[in-house]
């Protein structure tokens, strides 16, 4: 299997981490960023959007972070990651589509701003409001960890853990006034013990 995209995109770490936490082998190539253009052809005829990452194995190339990790546990994951229940499922992944849509937008302007420094995301208020939508994004993951006493689904590890891990990183390492979030920090703590995560939740890659 060949992952493309650069090591310091979340969305490429969650397949990263996936794939570590199934035991599969994989490559990695860097693209996006300042490595290899994805709106050259090659790239596009992967994936359209020209976005990272893209996963390609033996029946072709998938697209869009969250549906390469159902697949990936779908397919090799034996039930572990994703169950096959229906309510047992849907109980992970609406946490993953959380993650996608509403977590995702509170974080976008003020990490862009404080930590990307990216050109035009420079207002203050906007930046504040972003903080203040972000934590409180993380105070509702907070009570659902404090509900489970464990994980996002549940008591047991489960792929909507690999999207929300890295988002909790994210959160964990980007300057801000955090909210006082206990059941977060020790999720935090639970998911470093895991061998796999450490090496894509660094300190200098948020």
């Amino acid at each position: 299997m060949r992952v493309l995209g650069h090591a310091a995109s979340i969305n490429v770490r969650k397949v990263l981490w996936t794939l570590d936490e199934l035991g599969l082998a994989h490559q990695r190539e860097d693209w996006g960023a300042s490595f290899a253009p994805t709106r050259q052809p090659d790239f596009l005829a992967l994936n359209p959007n020209g976005l990272i990452p893209v996963l390609v194995d033996d029946l072709g190339s998938l697209w869009e972070s969250n549906t390469i990790c159902r697949y990936l546990a779908q397919r090799h994951g034996g039930g572990t990651l994703l169950p096959p229940a229906a309510r047992d499922r849907a109980l992970i992944e609406q946490w993953m589509d959380w993650q996608a849509t509403e977590l995702n937008g509170a974080w976008r302007y003020a990490f862009l701003a404080l930590v990307r420094k990216t050109p035009g995301f420079d207002d203050p208020a906007a930046i504040a409001a972003s903080i203040t939508t972000w934590n409180a994004a993380m105070t509702l993951l907070d009570r659902q960890l404090a509900t489970t006493g464990a994980y996002a689904a549940g008591e047991t590890f489960s792929l909507a853990d690999v999207v929300l891990g890295l988002s909790t990183h994210r959160w964990l390492m980007t300057p801000i006034d955090h909210a006082d979030l206990p059941a977060v920090r020790a999720y935090y703590d639970r998911l470093r013990a895991r061998a796999a995560f450490p090496p894509h939740a660094r300190a200098d890659v948020p």
